[in-house]
C-alpha cells in the first residue's frame, strides 16, 4: 500500500491534524477527523488529496445533505402540499431549524459548516474517484434521537433547538473550536446530548457503528484489489469511535446497515389514548342524547365549539388567512370521522393554497425564521407555523371538550 515518505515534509495544512490509518480486509482506510466549522479541517482535506494517492473518498454525509451541498437552492422547489399531506412538516422545520443553526455558526466564523466535505467531494470528482457517502440519513438520526428519550425530555429538545435559532450572543470563537471534538448534530442540541446517553447514542454512537459499517460494505461491493486505499473524512467526534468499530466490528456489514437505518415505530400509547379520549366523549354524547334531546344537542355543541374553536384559534394565532381558520373550525370536529390528514393538515394546505408561497419567501425562509416575527412574515414559515399551532389547539380543544361534557352530565 502507498504510504507517503516520512522523510517528506509534512504541509503545514496537516500538522497537529487527528488523522487515523486503520487496515481492515487489505483496505487501508486513511481517516481525518475534522471541525465541520473550520478553515484548517478544509485545508487539510485539500492537503491530503494532493499529497497522497487514493482509490476512493468516503465522507460523513447521507445522500439529502450531500444533494443539499450540491444544490443548495433545492428546498426552493419543495412542494409544501406533498410535505404536508405526506406528514413531513415537523422533519421539514426540524432540517430548517438545523440549517439555520449552521447558518449561524458561519456567520460568526466566516465559513460555510461543511465546508471540508465539500472540499472532499470536489476533490473525489476533479480526480475521478468514486465518492461515497456513508452517513445515515439525517431524518433517520432524527427520529431515532426523538424516540429515544422520554417525553418530558422532547420539550427540552424542543427548547434547545430554538435556543440555538434564536439565541443572540455571538459564539465565542473556542466555542466554535471546540466542534473539532464534537459534531454539528449533536453542538444543535447542546447540552442534552451529553446529559442522555440514550440521545448521545442516537446521535453518536449508533452514527460511528453505521459508517463502519457503510465504510466496510462499500469495501465488499468493490472487485478485488480496488479500492486499496480510502480516504475517510468525519468529525472528529467520530474519529475515536469509528476507527474502533471499523476494526473490531464483526457480521455482515449490510444487515448492520439495514437495522441501524430502520426508523423506530411510533408509539402506540399516544394514538390509544386518543381514541380513548374521543369514544368516551362519544358516549357521553350519546348518554346525553338518552337522557334527553336537549342535553344531547348541548353535549354536541359543546364538542364542534371546543375543538373547532380552539383549532381556529391556533390558525388566527398563527396568522392564517381567514379561510385557513375556517378551515381549521370545520376539520377539527370531524377529526374522529376523517382519519388521515389532520386537521393542522388542512388548514395549513388551505393556506398554502390561498397565500402560494413566493420565490422571495423561499429565498429568505432561513434568514427570516431567525427571528420570532420571520415565522409570520415569511409564507413557509406561517405554513409551517399554522400546522402547529392548530393541531396543538385540536388537541386541547378534544380534552377542554370532554371535560366540560362530563362535568354536565354528572
Amino acid at each position: 500500500m502507498s504510504v507517503p515518505d516520512p522523510a517528506l515534509p509534512l504541509p503545514a495544512a496537516l500538522k497537529d491534524q487527528p488523522i487515523e490509518r486503520v487496515e481492515r480486509d487489505g483496505v487501508e482506510y486513511v481517516v481525518l477527523g475534522t471541525a465541520h466549522v473550520s478553515r484548517t479541517s478544509m485545508e487539510a482535506v485539500e492537503a491530503l488529496l494532493e499529497r497522497e494517492h487514493f482509490d476512493a473518498v468516503a465522507v460523513e454525509l447521507c445522500e439529502s445533505r450531500a444533494q443539499g451541498m450540491r444544490d443548495p437552492d433545492a428546498f426552493k422547489r419543495m412542494d409544501l402540499f406533498q410535505v404536508i399531506r405526506q406528514g413531513k412538516a415537523g422533519m421539514v422545520a426540524a432540517s430548517l431549524v438545523l440549517s439555520t443553526f449552521q447558518k449561524r455558526l458561519a456567520e460568526q466564523s466566516g465559513i460555510q459548516p461543511g465546508a471540508e466535505m465539500k472540499a472532499a467531494m470536489d476533490g473525489a470528482e476533479a480526480r475521478g474517484l468514486p465518492l461515497w457517502l456513508v452517513d445515515r440519513e439525517v431524518g433517520t438520526t432524527l427520529k431515532r434521537a426523538w424516540h429515544s428519550v422520554g417525553f418530558w425530555q422532547r420539550f427540552g429538545l424542543l427548547g434547545g433547538l430554538l435556543a440555538s435559532v434564536f439565541e443572540r450572543e455571538e459564539i465565542d470563537a473556542s466555542e466554535i473550536e471546540k466542534l473539532k471534538q464534537g459534531d454539528m448534530l449533536e453542538s444543535a442540541f447542546s447540552e442534552f446530548a451529553n446529559e442522555s446517553k440514550p440521545l448521545y447514542q442516537s446521535l453518536i454512537g449508533e452514527r460511528d457503528a453505521y459508517m463502519a459499517a457503510r465504510l466496510r460494505e462499500e469495501a465488499a461491493r468493490t472487485a478485488a484489489g480496488v479500492p486499496r486505499r480510502v480516504l475517510v473524512v468525519i468529525g472528529a467526534g467520530h474519529l475515536k469511535g469509528m476507527c474502533h468499530l471499523l476494526r473490531e466490528q464483526q457480521g455482515d456489514p449490510a444487515t448492520s446497515v439495514a437495522e441501524l437505518a430502520q426508523t423506530p415505530p411510533k408509539a402506540r400509547w399516544p394514538k390509544w389514548l386518543a381514541v380513548g379520549l374521543v369514544l368516551a366523549v362519544f358516549v357521553a354524547i350519546a348518554f346525553a342524547f338518552h337522557r334527553n334531546a336537549a342535553l344531547g344537542t348541548q353535549a354536541l355543541t359543546a364538542w364542534v365549539l371546543f375543538t373547532g374553536g380552539f383549532a381556529a384559534l391556533g390558525a388566527l394565532a398563527a396568522g392564517a388567512h381567514p379561510l385557513s381558520i375556517l378551515a381549521a373550525f370545520i376539520a377539527a370536529p370531524i377529526k374522529p370521522f376523517r382519519p388521515g390528514i389532520p386537521a393542522g393538515g388542512i388548514s395549513a394546505m388551505a393556506e398554502a393554497w390561498v397565500r402560494r408561497p413566493r420565490v422571495a419567501d423561499f429565498d429568505s425562509l432561513r434568514d427570516d425564521i431567525m427571528h420570532w416575527s420571520g415565522w409570520w412574515k415569511n409564507r413557509v414559515a406561517r405554513t409551517l407555523l399554522n400546522f402547529f399551532l392548530v393541531s396543538l389547539g385540536t388537541i386541547v380543544g378534544e380534552y377542554s371538550a370532554g371535560i366540560h361534557i362530563w362535568r354536565s352530565l354528572f
